[in-house]
């Protein structure tokens, strides 16, 4: 635990050090813990939250709003020590949370807030009670289940993997099936469905709006089998748990599956919580795409299968363990300086990296400059992503921000909550970072006019790029079948298709 504690303390003084700002993503987390709800428009309440809660204690700054990020990480790296320890001893424990403290996932997601920090917590807390009911544990590990797969699925809707992988070891393992085929396991159910019930009202009251957007994510309506998309998934994972580790955790998976417990009893029953989101993520990526993060919640078991394994056995596991560990670390201290240094970052060709987290401040004082020029009555954007930036770095602009919905309703939380009303008389300063949209904007409008092209200089030779219109007398067009069909054929031929 003394590692955990250091380990804590130089994560909070890299955080404390970051000059970053705060991705999209993030702000518009942070906008939602503005307002205390039971659901967001594409997220379950907990991110926001923990963002409410330390911003509250420690001030609305940036680093309060990603300070849950290391915390949280903490958390999880001490229910997987815990876990290893009840499941082998203290050196695989120690071991563990080495694999997971400097996995490369998690050197990022140090610096970032997401979702997935709270999820894994209450993933691990699960598993690692879990691990104490099979070997007989009493009531007090079935209440800290049920709490943890509740407020697993409050946190993100990926705890399904969980409660996939815990009815698979009740059909294959015989100490799962006897602890929760009782009223302990009853219990677990109880508890976790009490604690997810306000977020499944909402979704209820709210039109299953975060469900709906979950499904739509999938993007299952184009073309299927993508074996491009799919090499991409898995090849993005050497980087999210590590090249050597990925690819052994690959090997015990097929030595698993063709000998059992060929290595450990206990190697099937961490197995059933490491391929469902694996292999589902997997498909979702061959018929559509996937993002890299989907699958993460598999790397809690497979930190605990992978260290066990490379403890044990030849030497040469010994040394993968250690050199992954290394590499790792090495990773991790490259990315904090290109996260410290703008100069450095562009030395290294990194600029790309970030350029969604450079200038947000400059940004927005180049809008509010502009509109500050004459008395509009609201500023509009055609990109949620700027809007919730500007919500965040522009305090300065005196303006009411709003959203110019492109379909009939809203697609983010930003269109639903703060739309530009479908008639509007007053004259408005339109920030686009979207030129294909422009044309369908101008039809929105009884006067459009061009006021200036914004240019911001990010890392290298990078730029953040906007245009600026004056428009007014806003009256929305029906965006029916018919508008659809026509902006359909309009962008295609300018596309040449």
């Amino acid at each position: 635990m003394a590692l955990i504690a250091f380990v804590a303390i130089l994560r909070l003084i890299a955080l404390a050090l970051n000059p970053l700002e705060l991705y999209a993503d993030e702000t518009q987390y942070w906008a939602w813990s503005r307002n205390f709800d039971w659901g967001y428009f594409s997220k379950p309440p907990v991110i926001a939250w923990v963002i409410a809660i330390s911003t509250a204690i420690l001030g609305d700054t940036d680093f309060a709003v990603r300070l849950p990020a290391p915390l949280l990480n903490i958390a999880t790296a001490s229910f997987i020590f815990l876990t290893a320890r009840r499941l082998w001893d203290a050196r695989t424990g120690f071991w563990a949370v080495l694999v997971f403290v400097t996995m490369p996932a998690v050197w990022v997601s140090n610096a970032v807030i997401s979702t997935d920090t709270p999820m894994l917590v209450a993933w691990s807390a699960a598993l690692y009670c879990l691990v104490n009911l099979r070997q007989g544990g009493g009531w007090a590990f079935s209440v800290g289940m049920g709490a943890a797969i509740g407020l697993g699925f409050m946190s993100k809707y990926a705890m399904i993997y969980f409660a996939i992988g815990t009815g698979l070891a009740v059909l294959f393992d015989h100490a799962t099936r006897q602890a929760l085929l009782s009223a302990r396991g009853a219990l677990v159910v109880a508890l976790a469905l009490a604690l997810w019930m306000p977020n499944l009202l909402w979704n209820a009251a709210n039109d299953f709006a975060t469900v709906t957007h979950t499904a739509a994510n999938a993007n299952w309506g184009g073309p299927l089998f993508h074996f491009d998309e799919l090499a991409d998934f898995l090849s993005a994972q050497l980087g999210v748990f590590g090249p050597a580790l990925f690819a052994i955790l690959i090997a015990i998976i097929f030595r698993t599956l063709r000998q059992r417990n060929a290595d450990h009893p206990d190697a099937l029953f961490l197995l059933v919580f490491i391929l469902p989101p694996l292999l589902t993520v997997s498909f979702q990526a061959f018929i559509s795409r996937a993002h890299a993060n989907w699958a993460v919640s598999a790397y809690v078991a497979a930190t605990l299968l992978v260290t066990f394994f490379l403890l044990q056995g030849p030497r040469w596991r010994r040394t993968v363990l250690y050199a992954s560990i290394a590499l790792h670390t090495l990773l991790g201290a490259f990315a904090i300086g290109v996260a410290s240094s703008p100069s450095f970052t562009e030395a290294v060709g990194m600029s790309n990296s970030t350029k969604r987290i450079r200038a947000w401040q400059e940004t927005a004082d180049a809008i509010t400059q502009y509109g500050q020029q004459r008395d509009y009555t609201a500023i509009v954007f055609d990109n949620r992503n700027i809007f919730h930036q500007m919500q965040r770095y522009g305090g300065a602009m005196e303006r009411p921000l709003a959203m110019w919905l492109r379909y009939s309703g809203p697609v983010n939380h930003a269109e639903q909550e703060w739309p530009l009303a479908e008639q509007f008389d007053g004259e408005i300063l339109i920030v686009s970072e979207r030129p294909r949209e422009v044309p369908k904007m101008r039809e929105d409008f009884a006067s459009f006019e061009h006021v200036a092209d914004i240019t911001i200089p990010l890392d290298g030779n990078k730029t953040r790029e906007f245009t600026l219109w004056r428009a007014g007398g806003h009256q929305r067009i029906v965006r029916d079948l018919a508008y659809e069909e026509r902006w359909t054929a309009i962008d295609a031929t300018r596309e040449g298709r």
